[in-house]
This record gives C-alpha cells, sequence and structure tokens, in this order.
C-alpha cells in the first residue's frame, strides 16, 4: 500500500525525499552490498600481517625488509585513495567502488606467486592502489543515502565490516597461513575473491542520487530514488528540477570556509592511520620476536581483534547520542591510553587486555572518523574530499611500518606504542576542531 502526498510533499528535492524515508530494504541492500567489499578490503590488509611474520621466518628477513612489505601496499593506497576520490566524483561512486575491488582482488591473488621479495613488493604496490580508493568511495556512497537522522549510525555500521574481514583475516591467519610452507601463499589466493564480487557491485547497488543530478541524469537519479521509495511504500512525489553542477577544483578544498575542516580532517586521519597500521601491522610480527610461537601469536591477534566489534557497535550507538566530535574525540583518547598500556604489558593476560582495549577504542574512532569525512565537502567535492583525506593518511599508514624497526631499536616495544599512544592524542585534539553534523542534511 502506498500513501499519498501531501501538498507540502510535492517540491520536496531527491535528497528531501530520501531524507524522509525510515531505513528499509533498499538502505540494507546497499550497506550489506557494500559492507561486504568493506570487510573483504579489511581482510586483505589483515592478510599481510601474517604473511608478514611467516616470511620473516622462511625468507629469514629483516625488520627493515619487512616493514617495506608492510609500507608499500600504503603507498598504493596513498595514490589510489586521491585518484579514487578525484574519479568518484567524475564518473560515479559505484564505477570507482567495482574498479577497485577487481584491481586488488587480481593483484591479491597474484600475489600468493610471488617468488621473491620484489615480486612481492611490486605486486603489494597494486593492492594497495585499488585498497585505497575503495574506502572513501564507499563511505561517500552509503552516506548520500542514509537518511539525515540516522546518517553517521549508518556509516559505522558500514565500517563496522572492517572487522568482519579482520576477524576472517585472523582465522585465515590462524588455521591456513601455519599449516604448510605455502600457507602464506593459499591466504593470498583466498583474497581473490574482491575480483568476482566487483561484478555484483557494478550490477546490484545504485549509483548516488547526488551524483547523478550533479551530472544532469535526472532520469536515473529519479529512478534510484523511486525505488527506496518504494521499498517504504512511499508514493514518488514531484521534485524540481537540479541543475547539473560544474566539476569542483581540487584546490577548493582550501578555499576560505573550507580551509580549517580541510586542515583538521587531514590531521585526524594522519594521526589514526599512523598509530593503527604501525600497531596492528606489526602486532603479530612483534609477538613472535618477544619469544611466541607463530600460532600462539596469531591466537592472541584473533582474540584483539574481536574486540574490534564491540567497539564499533559502541561507536554506532554513540555517534548519534553525543555527535561526531565527542565520539570521535574520546575513542580517540581512549586509544591513546590503551597504545600506552600495551607497550608496558608484561604478562599474557596484560597483553590481551591491552589489545582487545586498544582494538576497541581504535576501530571505534574509525568509525566516526569515515562517518564525519563525508559531511565536511559540499556533493562535488565529496569524494575529492574523503579521498584526499584518506591519501594524506596514507602518507602515516607509510611511515608508520617503516618507523616501528628504527624506534625498537631505540627504546624497544615500550617506546613503539608511546608514540602510538601520542599520535592518538594529537588526533583526539584535531577531532575537537571538526564540524558538528549529527541532525543535518548532507550539503548540497
Amino acid at each position: 500500500m502506498t500513501t499519498r502526498p501531501t501538498p507540502t510533499d510535492v517540491r520536496l528535492t531527491r535528497s528531501e525525499r530520501l531524507d524522509r524515508l525510515p531505513f528499509n530494504a533498499q538502505h540494507r541492500r546497499l550497506l550489506v552490498g557494500s559492507g561486504i567489499g568493506w570487510a573483504l578490503d579489511a581482510m586483505d590488509v589483515g592478510l599481510i600481517s601474517f604473511v608478514m611474520a611467516a616470511l620473516a621466518q622462511q625468507w629469514a628477513m629483516t625488520p627493515t625488509q619487512l616493514s617495506w612489505i608492510g609500507s608499500i601496499g600504503f603507498v598504493g593506497m596513498a595514490i589510489g585513495a586521491s585518484l579514487g576520490g578525484l574519479l568518484a566524483d567524475r564518473i560515479g561512486r559505484r564505477n570507482v567502488f567495482a574498479a577497485t575491488l577487481l584491481i586488488y582482488g587480481l593483484a591479491t591473488g597474484a600475489a600468493g606467486l610471488s617468488t621473491g621479495l620484489a615480486m612481492l613488493i611490486a605486486l603489494r604496490f597494486v593492492v594497495g592502489l585499488g585498497l585505497g580508493a575503495e574506502l572513501p568511495v564507499a563511505s561517500t556512497l552509503v552516506s548520500e543515502y542514509a537518511p539525515t537522522r540516522i546518517r553517521g549510525r549508518v556509516v559505522v555500521l558500514l565500517e563496522a565490516f572492517w572487522a568482519v574481514g579482520w576477524v576472517l583475516a585472523a582465522l585465515i591467519g590462524y588455521f591456513v597461513v601455519p599449516a604448510s610452507d605455502d600457507g602464506w601463499r593459499w591466504a593470498l589466493f583466498i583474497g581473490i575473491v574482491p575480483a568476482a564480487y566487483a561484478f555484483y557491485v557494478r550490477a546490484k547497488l545504485p549509483e548516488s542520487v547526488r551524483f547523478l543530478e550533479n551530472k544532469g541524469r535526472s532520469a536515473e537519479a529519479e529512478e534510484a530514488v523511486r525505488a527506496f521509495e518504494s521499498a517504504s511504500g512511499i508514493a514518488p512525489v514531484e521534485s524540481p528540477a537540479a541543475a547539473p553542477a560544474p566539476a569542483a577544483r581540487w584546490s577548493e578544498l582550501w578555499s576560505g570556509g573550507l580551509r580549517g575542516r580541510t586542515v583538521a580532517l587531514w590531521a585526524a586521519w594522519f594521526g589514526v592511520n599512523f598509530s593503527y597500521y604501525g600497531a596492528f601491522i606489526w602486532i603479530p610480527s612483534l609477538l613472535v620476536s618477544q619469544g611466541f610461537s607463530l600460532t600462539r601469536s596469531f591466537g592472541f591477534t584473533l582474540i584483539i581483534t574481536l574486540a574490534q566489534l564491540p567497539g564499533y557497535a559502541a561507536a554506532a550507538f554513540l555517534i548519534e547520542a553525543w555527535g561526531r566530535r565527542a565520539t570521535l574525540a574520546t575513542f580517540l583518547a581512549g586509544s591513546a591510553i590503551s597504545a600506552y598500556a600495551f607497550g608496558q604489558a608484561g604478562s599474557e593476560a596484560a597483553i590481551i587486555a591491552a589489545g582487545c582495549a586498544l582494538s576497541f577504542f581504535n576501530l571505534g574512532a574509525w568509525g566516526a572518523l569515515y562517518a564525519v569525512t563525508p559531511e565536511v565537502y559540499p556533493t562535488s567535492l565529496r569524494g575529492t574530499g574523503s579521498g584526499s583525506a584518506a591519501a594524506f593518511g596514507r602518507i602515516a599508514s607509510i611511515l608508520a611500518p617503516l618507523s616501528v624497526p628504527w624506534l625498537l631499536d631505540l627504546g624497544g616495544t615500550g617506546l613503539v606504542f608511546t608514540v602510538f599512544g601520542v599520535s592518538f592524542a594529537l588526533a583526539a585534539v584535531a577531532a575537537l576542531a571538526l564540524p558538528e553534523w549529527r541532525g543535518r542534511a548532507l550539503a548540497p
């Protein structure tokens, strides 16, 4: 049964029509469809930490060589995030999303055939190109469809699929990697799954209505809105014509009204990336270096990874209750304290407890950061702005794994995680300078 439009409905814009909808089956399909791609991304990122620990033994690699395996993918991610955001504002969110899945899925599978360090590093760079472009594009697509009153929560739930991917990576790391000398190869072969999933994304997920309107594709935009209205049993109404918008320039991120937001957002992304990837890429290898067996260190990592799920759940609730800034800053502060505690942990129980706290707070912070990032910019700059922030953050994710061997030599694990704690704390300060967008419609 459909409802009849009231006189006040007839001039609603398409974005306003989407905002009035309850969460329905179309939203769920978009969230889960994008979330599966997100989880596959996380699985790929997580797998390399277990591969590094295995190759340290099989190929007798030095910490510096391992750090390059960990960092080279982030070089690709920095480039991919920037290019992916620009392309998303020009050829569409969905098209870029599907292309990124195809790129990093095929490259991950090929990495399983690596015959040496140079080949593995080259393929991990290509993997990074796809991984880096996908995340800001997927969050932008979901954010532009989610109703205003629950937009932050929906994007955090999308980010929660990251935990699913990391759990999958930890399970593969625990059961597959140590099973044989070729276990790490089989783990990477599993990573080819995203390439097949790309075809589902291209065929089934909708393109952003805001993007379609900006490109003058009104008929497609109307069809997409009506599909979501139909899922809620709401009759379509007439919307005023939306004029195509000129393509925005990257330099506009630094215009007077956006400069402060961009600086704060980039600082938050840098701090979170430095600490998260520096810690979680190296944790399995650091545990092995402390005397734990490969299997036992992977088991600890699996337990620590599971704590991501309640972290996301808490952030999903608090982001609409407290708001974006308070939630992000609080979870970053918790991450700073947990990182310091992990560096001082001297027993198995302390390692697991501090690791779980770090996992809880850090991934909750990631959820809040991905929720606020697309809200900072107007539609014509949303993909570019989100991708540029992610790209700047990837510079930190390149530097962090490379810095770990040097910090270890300088002051051991305690110094490593103290530095990560300071980075989290600085990101928390930057978060307080971001605009609060709870309950507000996205900028046109």
